[in-house]
């Protein structure tokens, strides 16, 4: 895969006018295959089997979707004990760990696993690196559901650690048979820092194969990075608790671009874009497209005529559904003619 860093007087293509306020939006933005995929399975659950039908967490990090969902007949828990016995449930993109889908099987739920792939690979990897007696440090944020998950592998051999304080502090019983993996959200940057300090502390260290950040944190990042030296401010459409959205406005932060994260256009300060002349817009991998558009129409409304898409790489990865809902659009009566 190639990527093109954009030089400001490229991206501008408006001549030698300084005055011309516009907004760079970034491409590829929003929606990754995940999450496609995790709410493709609510709606076509909703649709195939009727409301309600549960759904554990939040199924995606957005607001904006969640509450979508829950207005076609989606009902969000946090655990499975406020899911009726004998009911149907899908689990979050995010995955879960073998003592919920442990307690699900006791409580005679129907389950779909709307489990990313690519976190599910990291589980995979758990599994291994565990039954080979290593050792393992769990790179991620305790209070993010997709490491609590992953953790849920092995607890007894899996550590989180979230800071290079933390690294230093870890103590394990073999220094020799130590791995370690990431959650799929964190910055490129951070990622780096803190497997080279894994390294430092246990030269022997041994990870996966291929890395477990996700194909669309990195591109999105890439993306922010190649785009954030020619803007002024970066606006990232995203939810609080999205992980992957919250590392982009970090990524425009260390490059020195001043960036905010917003779940929609009216979070936007008027302040932010009193002397700017050039706004980029992206959003995290959860964030629908609609959302993107409202902000690009507040920003066309202020005076940013001018929007550019700027495509940084292509990105045309697909998912597939998981088997039982397949099995139920197979089974499914067909529609009325």
């Amino acid at each position: 895969m190639t990527t093109t860093t954009l030089d400001p007087v490229v991206v501008t293509e408006s001549g030698p006018s300084t005055t011309t306020k516009r907004v760079l939006l970034l491409k590829p933005r929003g929606f990754c295959a995940g999450v496609v995929r995790a709410i493709d399975i609510v709606r076509i659950a909703l649709e195939t089997f009727g409301a309600p039908i549960y759904v554990r967490k939040e199924i995606v990090h957005n607001s904006y979707v969640v509450d979508d969902l829950a207005k076609k007949g989606a009902i969000f828990v946090n655990e499975l004990d406020e899911v009726p016995e004998g009911a149907r449930v899908i689990y979050s993109a995010h995955g879960v760990s073998p003592a919920v889908r442990q307690r699900a099987k006791d409580r005679n739920l129907k389950v779909v696993d709307a489990t990313c792939p690519l976190v599910t690979k990291v589980h995979v990897e758990a599994i291994k690196f565990a039954k080979q007696g290593y050792s393992l440090v769990l790179v991620g944020h305790r209070d993010h559901e997709e490491v609590e998950g992953t953790q849920g592998e092995a607890p007894e051999v899996t550590q989180v650690v979230s800071t290079v304080e933390e690294v230093e502090a870890l103590v394990v019983p073999d220094p020799n048979k130590v791995a370690y993996l990431t959650q799929t959200t964190l910055s490129l940057d951070e990622a780096k820092y803190m497997i080279d300090a894994l390294k430092k502390k246990f030269p022997n260290i041994v990870g996966p194969h291929a890395q477990d950040i996700c194909y669309a944190t990195e591109n999105r990042q890439t993306a922010v990075k190649n785009v954030a030296h020619g803007a002024d401010v970066v606006l990232v459409v995203g939810s609080r608790n999205s992980s992957n959205s919250n590392r982009l406005v970090e990524v425009s932060q260390n490059l020195g671009t001043k960036s905010y994260l917003i779940d929609k256009a009216e979070d936007i300060q008027p302040s932010w874009l009193e002397g700017v002349s050039t706004v980029a817009v992206t959003a995290g991998a959860s964030a629908p497209e609609v959302l993107v558009q409202e902000v690009v129409n507040y920003l066309q409304a202020r005076g940013y005529s001018s929007v550019e898409e700027v495509e940084v790489m292509p990105e045309n990865v697909r998912f597939g559904l998981p088997p039982e809902i397949v099995q139920a659009i197979a089974s499914a009566p067909p529609a009325a003619q």
